[in-house]
């Protein structure tokens, strides 16, 4: 006997989707799942999205491309998150897809819609989903986490349960988001470890610590053992560079606390 199958509906017919039970909801990957709960999944025009600012701020022209090639093959399997604001769509997560769907002439795309959410709740939705992707740079997380608490004016111990992370993630972040934006950008550009900044930070000598900054902007220094190697080469004697890592150490302790 042969089988018989339900009839095609077209997508712009078919209804849209309470995102309630566990297997939609594994179709994100959120840090904290609640914060979608009440979304609706729905078809939107490309046209009617706005980009809200992200906490991404570096796109790869290169893989940018490979992912609208991705997406023109095998459609979107991760749809867009988005706040309904009147008529139009403020973008939440998802800009990458949404440049990529862009560079293909896309018209429209699966998002899950979101509505009545206030800013901070908007801001934990963002980071959230955007934080939990591994190329998304250490600057641009803390970047985001810093944004977060100047738009709340939270606590750090608030920071860290609204956005599931630790308090010494917390505090690193902050720190290394008020560093001056050529540091940021040399980071981002030479591919600096996130605790050659806070290494530096803990060097108290004047002359050194504006001749190391130089350096880290130049991408001369990009690793904790240049760090180390350039501190020694200055004739700083072991007991300072002890000094400076015992000066970490103290604030990891006291951040976790």
């Amino acid at each position: 006997m042969a089988k018989t199958f339900a009839k095609r509906i077209s997508k712009k017919d078919r209804p849209v989707i309470e995102v309630t039970t566990p297997n939609t909801l594994d179709l994100f990957r959120f840090n904290d799942k609640k914060l979608l709960q009440g979304a609706q999944l729905a078809e939107v025009e490309l046209s009617k999205i706005t980009v809200k600012k992200q906490v991404r701020t570096k796109f790869d022209d290169s893989s940018l491309r490979d992912l609208a090639d991705n997406i023109k093959q095998n459609g979107l399997i991760q749809p867009l998150v988005l706040h309904r604001e009147g008529s139009t769509f403020m973008l939440l997560c998802g800009e990458r897809r949404f440049r990529a769907m862009n560079l293909i002439n896309m018209k429209r795309a699966p998002c899950f819609i979101l509505e009545g959410k206030n800013e901070e709740e908007l801001m934990a939705i963002q980071f959230s989903e955007n934080s939990s992707r591994e190329e998304l740079h250490y600057i641009d997380k803390a970047e985001g986490i810093y944004s977060y608490k100047m738009a709340t004016g939270v606590s750090e111990r608030k920071i860290q349960e609204a956005l599931g992370i630790s308090k010494s993630d917390v505090h690193r972040a902050l720190f290394i988001a008020k560093l001056p934006d050529a540091v940021k950008e040399a980071a981002k550009t030479h591919n600096i470890e996130k605790y050659v900044l806070v290494e530096f930070n803990a060097i108290e000598n004047a002359a050194l610590r504006k001749k190391a900054l130089k350096m880290i902007q130049e991408g001369s220094i990009t690793k904790r053992a240049h760090l180390k190697k350039f501190i020694v080469e200055c004739g700083v004697s072991t007991k300072t560079i002890k000094k400076v890592a015992k000066k970490v150490a103290a604030k990891k302790k006291v951040s976790k606390k």
